[in-house]
């Protein structure tokens, strides 16, 4: 029987030696990656693929850009178009592959891209400016950054982080006309600066990751009267570790493929975080919380087997591969680090 072919895309800044998103084969059975080719592109600061396994979108300087996955993984250039606003930082696609959201870090803008058949990027749907001031006088605090857009699971609306006003914007989706239409606000801490949010498997529950505060805030989800999404808070638990006294900076998060846990980086002390999910009730508890070994781990990959994952070191320029002992409650480095050019995200994809 032919075992399952995966590759690993890495995006990069572009401003000194890299060039553009780099292609890695994955050996799953080995917990290795090795690169085979790099694809042009300017300062691929995230990238999604298309549910159906067809397309990659990544953000580009000039806006977005689409590419058709090859069979053996490669990429081939469909077409870019413009966002609106200055350059992006997180995308996010509908269970159908209809529209391409877009946040934007620099001017809090939140982009709703069409997309036609082919996956090519038809232009702009829609676009919104969120407005205010946060309540810090530190610039990334005092004003709109949009972190982080996430549809719901039921798909009916857009979640969009806003780290600079510490609350996360609500729209419902329209997807007839194209528009997204205010709804409601999640609102957080002060102070906590939302960065990140994923959802449960089943659609239960929301992690949302708070960059300052340093902590995961844990909500059950569900739809109510009207069409009113809720989000009830369930448990806020820290991604500090309590005999450290440096600076943390809470930075992303990933699933494993079972659900069973969830990753987190943490930038200000180089390190990750492993916690196991409780499925029934959604609540974390950590597994365990070591250095990496890296500078700045913008983003983490779990391999398809759970057992290992990768750590994008954006400040040292590497990739740190890791094992994974849940048994045992640790990760070891696993080989050398692997040296890519100010690595921002990384999508592992299963080849068809």
């Amino acid at each position: 029987m032919e075992k399952d072919r995966y590759v690993a895309y890495v995006g990069t800044y572009t401003h000194e030696n890299s060039l553009g998103i780099h292609i890695y084969d994955v050996n799953v059975e080995q917990g290795s990656i090795h690169e085979r080719k790099m694809v042009p592109i300017s300062n691929s600061s995230d990238i999604i693929i298309s549910h159906d396994g067809r397309i990659l979108y990544s953000i580009a300087d000039e806006g977005v850009e689409a590419f058709h996955i090859l069979k053996d993984g490669d990429l081939r250039t469909i077409n870019k178009e413009w966002i609106g606003g200055m350059r992006g930082c997180s995308l996010e696609l509908d269970e159908l592959d209809r529209y391409l959201f877009v946040a934007g870090y620099h001017d809090a803008r939140v982009s709703m891209m069409r997309l036609n058949g082919d996956g090519s990027i038809d232009g702009i749907a829609d676009g919104l400016f969120h407005k205010g001031m946060g309540r810090c006088i530190a610039e990334r605090n005092s004003r709109p950054h949009v972190h982080c857009v996430k549809v719901t699971p039921d798909q009916k609306f857009l979640c969009a982080v806003d780290g600079g006003l510490d609350h996360i914007k609500i729209y419902k989706i329209d997807y007839t006309r194209g528009k997204l239409i205010n709804h409601d606000i999640l609102r957080c801490p002060l102070d906590s600066a939302p960065r990140a949010m994923c959802f449960s498997q089943d659609g239960q529950f929301a992690y949302v990751l708070c960059e300052l505060r340093n902590e995961i805030n844990v909500y059950r989800y569900h739809v109510v009267d009207n069409d009113n999404p809720e989000f009830e808070l369930l448990q806020t638990i820290s991604t500090k570790d309590p005999a450290e006294d440096e600076i943390c900076s809470a930075a992303s998060m990933e699933f494993s493929p079972d659900g069973n846990y969830l990753f987190c980086t943490d930038a200000g002390i180089n390190a990750t975080l492993v916690f196991a999910v409780n499925k029934e009730t959604g609540l974390l508890e950590l597994v365990c919380n070591s250095r990496i070994g890296g500078e700045f781990p913008k983003a983490v990959a779990v391999f398809p087997d759970g057992r290992h994952f990768i750590c994008m070191n954006h400040d040292d320029n590497s990739i740190g591969v890791f094992s994974m002992n849940y048994e045992g409650k640790y990760f070891l480095m696993h080989g050398k680090p692997i040296q890519v050019e100010t690595p921002n995200c990384v999508c592992i994809h299963k080849l068809k």
